[in-house]
């Protein structure tokens, strides 16, 4: 990050005034409700798929292959984001790309034909991905602001937000309310969050793109490894949220609902592993809170796989929930510090690293299983979690930052 995008921002030598701390507060607010709105839009497009599935008479492969849109459109915009966010500051293209996403849910809302969701699920992905890198932005920013580590926290507040989503969900279902209603009311609560907390956004000049900047040119050796670290982590995520469930029934044979209970945990602890991992962070390190997440996320894994009863399933999944919830607060932050690189296109290089390893591990998995057994894909994936700790300790800036 560069010192001069946030000098203007930071407190003068004589120590914090009431009025100072205050301010710096807001601004941290500000942020943290911006990651909660975020994920509050995704949460409530999601509790509400089953009722656009039906109302729409998809079958399940339909819904699989509209559901490509979403990522289709962020990988449209991949390439473009970090450089939009840099070029125009991130406050700008946060503000563009949230409400663009807002009003994409709502029109989600209208659909009546199979293709209209195709399209607008497209551009819900497209606005999802330059606000994930806006929003990111700005965490980078502020953390840098008060030089301490707090990007886990903002981490944390959009893994509420998928709680609160799915609550809300409940409750409009119960309500009786559609689709369009529940979504219309979710944006207008999500506009008012925007409205009071804009003023309140890290404000940085605009910047240059690096020289010869291309859009997939090689990437700095330091995000290279950094995007490698995000890839085995967003695998790892990937097969959490879309086969634990399956793990749940098929292979721990759970009862009834507590199929959902491996799901429910991993999620639950990872919530709470981003609110507690800047205090992990300042107290141990970057490096060895990867570490740690790392050698969590294989033995979590590997203990699902050797002891597939439902109390040690269960534990090995809030094991598995605690190691990643660490890993991309702080891979974000070590490559938003990355010297003659904006933010923004760190994130970017980070982001779309990641994102292969998100969307490559539910179908790698999915045919590992069909050839083996799905106990065998899970371990094939335990080893990723041995990578992020070997590179840990491989990349020095990590230790640095």
């Amino acid at each position: 990050m560069q010192e001069n995008n946030t000098k203007e921002h930071l407190p003068n030598k004589k120590g914090y005034s009431k009025a100072k701390t205050d301010y710096l507060n807001r601004i941290r607010w500000a942020v943290g409700l911006l990651y909660f709105a975020m994920g509050l839009c995704f949460a409530t497009w999601a509790s509400r798929i089953p009722d656009i599935k039906t109302s729409l008479g998809l079958t399940d492969a339909d819904l699989g292959t509209v559901l490509f849109a979403i990522p289709f459109g962020q990988l449209a915009i991949m390439p473009f984001s970090g450089r939009l966010a840099t070029k125009y500051g991130s406050h700008k293209t946060v503000l563009i790309g949230l409400a663009a996403y807002i009003l994409s849910l709502v029109a989600l809302g209208l659909c009546t034909e199979r293709w209209h969701l195709s399209l607008i699920l497209f551009f819900f992905g497209v606005s999802s991905n330059l606000t994930n890198i806006s929003v990111n932005t700005q965490g980078i920013y502020t953390e840098g602001i008060f030089r301490r580590p707090i990007m886990s926290a903002f981490h944390g507040a959009w893994s509420i937000a998928g709680f609160t989503g799915a609550l809300i969900g409940l409750g409009m279902m119960g309500l009786g309310a559609s689709p369009f209603i529940h979504f219309v009311m979710v944006a207008l609560l999500l506009f008012i969050v925007i409205l009071v907390n804009y003023k309140h956004l890290v404000k940085v000049k605009k910047q240059p793109l690096p020289q010869k900047s291309k859009l997939f040119s090689k990437p700095d050796n330091v995000l290279m490894w950094l995007g490698v670290m995000s890839f085995c982590c967003m695998l790892s995520e990937g097969i959490m949220f879309d086969w634990s469930g399956v793990y749940f029934k098929e292979v721990v044979k759970a009862p009834g609902a507590l199929v959902v209970l491996g799901y429910a945990s991993f999620m639950i602890m990872m919530a709470l592993g981003r609110f507690f991992g800047d205090v992990a962070i300042r107290k141990l390190g970057r490096k060895r809170v990867l570490q740690i997440s790392g050698c969590l996320i294989t033995i979590g894994l590997l203990s699902a796989v050797l002891l597939p009863y439902l109390i040690t399933a269960t534990l090995a999944f809030m094991m598995v929930g605690v190691g990643v919830s660490g890993v991309i607060p702080i891979i974000y932050s070590v490559a938003g510090k990355r010297p003659g690189i904006p933010p923004g296109i760190a994130l970017q290089t980070i982001s779309g690293v990641s994102f292969l390893g998100f969307m490559l591990g539910p179908p790698v998995t999915g045919y590992v299983a069909q050839a083996t057994s799905l106990r065998v894909s899970f371990a094939i994936i335990a080893v990723f979690g041995v990578g992020i700790a070997l590179l840990a300790t491989h990349v020095k800036a990590i230790s640095e930052s």
